[in-house]
């Protein structure tokens, strides 16, 4: 049989650059699904229900905040 084209070696490869984006694009789903939320439920309010705009916006800040309050990154002991 030929040798391999190449000289790969399982778990030597610098995947610096994969990891930084796959974090950036778990950050971008986590968030974008955050402000989609928020704001469909606003529309939701508004246009599907006799609450109006102001029940509508009131409680899209309130998904807003408690979903800030829970998506937030967390601090860990050690500061890793």
């Amino acid at each position: 049989m030929a040798d391999p084209a190449s000289e790969y070696h399982h778990g030597q490869m610098d995947i610096h650059a994969q990891a930084g984006t796959f974090n950036a694009f778990i950050k971008l789903t986590k968030w974008g699904s955050l402000w989609l939320a928020a704001f469909l439920t606003a529309l939701v309010i508004w246009f599907c229900t006799s609450a109006g705009f102001l029940a509508g916006a009131i409680t899209s800040v309130v998904v807003l905040a408690v979903g800030i309050a829970v998506l937030r990154e967390k601090k860990t002991v050690g500061g890793h």
